[in-house]
């Protein structure tokens, strides 16, 4: 896999061999219900085998871990808004081969729908659409006159996509560009659920534990290769470098309690949905934190040899420096902090499901 990937980046194209070993373990189909052919992986009760596999994806590619947390996030989006024929649609396309992948950024002008007359013409492009051009079952968002609604669209491979724009410094293959849906008419039955749906919460924000479980994924696999790397020199009984490990794996264990948790709260349907979102909110920091921390320490304790092609440090170094950029993090820190001053609760119960 890290060969794969160190191709796809050089290329800065979609690790097409990554996805295949993907379809071929299963993990593809894995979000769906066990009846259409998955595994159930998205079902509340199975929350931490989900943490497990998107830290196991991280660590291994970060491009495709992207990829694969909008491939779970679209049928998760299906399985609660959908109706049984719109899931079955995808199940199918999914085991023939389909990616899925949810498309919400927008340019000033956004992604419009027009219903004319039971039918949905579109006018508009998404932008920073990830798989872009490879990603054929996309879950978009569009305005209406009635609000935000979600859409089921299907796309060939390099349809209507534009990924020339992509010159990010880190996460070159993930493909990621714009696709203009211009001209394109949906039936009714391409419409996901009702306006407003995209952004209910608590799954709308609290959703933000899965790539904190693929951050949490690659910055484990740093770790591990500076203690390759010391192991390897001998420079294992260094103490300034036995300070750095200790601080990392302090660091990954304390965001993995925290993205656990999180996991098991967005699950908890009785959950108070403000304290969830906020304990996910918290979340996104402190694994933004350990990533950072991370980062520094492994630089630091391997040298100039991380920045420089092809040590695999350098690789996943640029990729997870990247893909930490979320959107709106201060937002996301102001609304967890409202929260916690709201809140009656003593600090040493202020997360207690316990409502006596």
């Amino acid at each position: 896999m890290s060969q794969v990937a160190e191709d796809a980046d050089a290329s800065a194209s979609v690790a097409a061999e990554a996805w295949r070993v993907l379809f071929r373990s299963g993990l593809a189909m894995a979000p769906f219900q066990i009846e259409l052919g998955g595994e159930d992986l998205v079902a509340p009760r199975m929350h931490q085998d989900l943490v497990a596999v998107l830290r196991l994806v991280g660590g291994a590619d970060l491009s495709i871990a992207r990829l694969y947390e909008g491939h779970v996030n679209a049928i998760a989006l299906v399985r609660r808004y959908g109706t049984a024929t719109q899931l079955e649609r995808l199940a199918r396309d999914v085991a023939d081969g389909s990616l899925a992948g949810v498309w919400g950024a927008d340019d000033a002008t956004g992604l419009w729908a027009e219903d004319i007359g039971g039918s949905w013409q579109l006018k508009g492009r998404k932008i920073l659409a990830s798989g872009a051009g490879f990603v054929t079952r996309p879950l978009v968002t569009a305005r209406t006159d009635a609000g935000q609604v979600m859409l089921l669209p299907r796309l060939e491979a390099g349809e209507r996509a534009d990924v020339s724009g992509w010159t990010a410094q880190g996460m070159r293959s993930t493909a990621t560009g714009s696709v203009d849906f211009s001209g394109m008419v949906l039936d009714a039955e391409q419409v996901l659920g009702s306006p407003g749906d995209f952004m209910r919460q608590p799954h709308f924000s609290g959703g933000a534990w899965r790539f904190c479980a693929v951050h949490l994924g690659a910055a484990e696999r740093l770790v591990d290769l500076l203690r390759e790397h010391l192991v390897s020199r001998g420079r294992d009984g260094d103490p300034y470098q036995q300070q750095r490990i200790a601080q990392c794996v302090a660091a990954t264990t304390t965001a993995s309690f925290w993205i656990a948790d999180a996991a098991r709260r967005l699950s908890d349907e009785t959950a108070d949905p403000i304290a969830t979102v906020a304990f996910v909110n918290l979340t996104r920091m402190v694994t933004e934190r350990a990533a950072l921390d991370v980062l520094e320490a492994v630089h630091r304790g391997i040298g100039l040899a991380a920045f420089v092609r092809p040590h695999p440090v350098e690789r996943i170094a640029r990729d997870l420096s990247t893909y930490l950029r979320q959107p709106v993090p201060d937002l996301a820190m102001a609304d967890a902090a409202r929260a916690i001053l709201a809140s009656p609760r003593a600090t040493a119960s202020l997360w207690s499901t316990d409502e006596g």
